[in-house]
């Protein structure tokens, strides 16, 4: 017979789970592995909620495995060390993003992009190398390969948590496909939890940028609170075309179908959209003006160990953190009620350490 999840490891943990496609969370009590010798195990002291929770609770992307403990923005404070972890000690404040394992083998391992490995291990939602489920922040402790743990910057307050992916999927874009210019014009698509680190990062780099949303409603937010430069409201036929052929690249952070050509339109010649976001559906993509600016069209997905150390180092150095609203543990199914609904500026963190109990 089978362990039941409580029993599957040696070390009891807590958190909250859900059960089925409802998505709705409730307590759930389970068990970590014994920190191995290149193991870290932590306090989890806060945890992001992030849009992908969403689509995973409810099984929207088809690949959901329950009962599922959510959470890959997870920062914490060490409890215990294997006898071969190198990096930290006892005490130190460390975070852990949207991975746990990768083969640390292949060729995307070997040049630090474990995130492009295809054996990647995910936070939650995944397999460990043992056959069991992996299990996310939503919880009172973890316990990783020190590998994929980051050293957390002193002068970052802990509940910046989100960095560790909306931070990491738009820094890591504008880094690689060059759109870190000063000097640059740089669009970016939605302004929700990853829209606005990716305005806040395309700033710290000296480029100037341009929010596209269809509807008016955050201009005054985008401008005189996130520092962009101007609005573009993607609905009007006037403002996008005075603003055609005027913006190197743009960081498309919407994650509902939405029409591609007129974001094309607005790139000068070998311009770069790179998509960040993860509709649901299929998106249209129009050839013809690829061709005719030699226009890119590209994807991109978190960021490798060492690049996400770097992110940290870099918003720590630049005072860069996410617009939070922080809530206790059992108000998480309101908050992600209110999420579906964009009701949040911009990332909700889950006060793991002080409100999650077991009564």
């Amino acid at each position: 017979m089978a362990k039941s999840f409580e029993n599957e490891h040696p070390i009891k943990a807590f958190g909250w789970a859900t059960r089925d496609t409802s998505g709705v969370l409730s307590p759930f009590n389970f068990s970590r592995r014994v920190t191995g010798e290149k193991d870290v195990q932590f306090k989890v002291m806060y945890c992001g909620i992030c849009h992908s929770d969403l689509h995973q609770l409810k099984n929207e992307w088809g690949t959901s495995k329950y009962p599922m403990v959510p959470g890959h923005e997870v920062v914490g404070v060490v409890t215990e060390v294997g006898s071969k972890v190198e990096k930290f000690k006892v005490g130190d404040k460390v975070g852990v993003g949207c991975m746990v394992g990768s083969c640390r083998k292949c060729e995307n391992c070997s040049v630090d992009l474990e995130n492009y490995c295809p054996r990647q291990i995910p936070t939650y939602n995944g397999y460990s190398l043992d056959g069991t489920l992996t299990f996310g922040g939503y919880s009172d402790m973890m316990v990783s390969d020190e590998h994929f743990v980051v050293r957390w910057p002193e002068n970052l307050l802990m509940d910046a948590a989100p960095l560790l992916c909306a931070g990491i999927t738009t820094y890591s874009p504008l880094k690689y496909f060059g759109l870190d210019k000063p000097g640059m014009h740089i669009g970016v698509v939605g302004l929700g939890g990853l829209g606005h680190m990716a305005v806040k990062f395309a700033k710290a780099f000296g480029t100037k940028v341009t929010v596209i949303s269809t509807s008016a409603n955050k201009k005054q937010e985008a401008i005189e609170r996130l520092g962009a430069d101007s609005f573009l409201i993607s609905r009007d036929p006037e403002q996008m075309k005075a603003a055609m052929n005027t913006l190197d690249g743009i960081i498309d952070t919407v994650s509902a179908v939405h029409p591609i050509l007129p974001l094309l339109m607005l790139m000068k010649s070998h311009g770069k959209l790179v998509m960040v976001g993860a509709p649901e559906k299929p998106v249209e993509l129009p050839v013809f003006p690829l061709l005719m600016g030699r226009k890119l069209v590209a994807g991109s997905c978190i960021g490798g160990m060492k690049e996400t150390q770097e992110m940290l180092n870099f918003a720590a150095k630049h005072n860069i953190t996410p617009d939070i609203e922080v809530v206790p543990m059992d108000y998480v199914n309101a908050a992600l009620e209110r999420l579906l609904k964009s009701d949040v500026k911009y990332r909700f963190v889950l006060d793991i350490g002080n409100t999650l109990n077991k009564k």
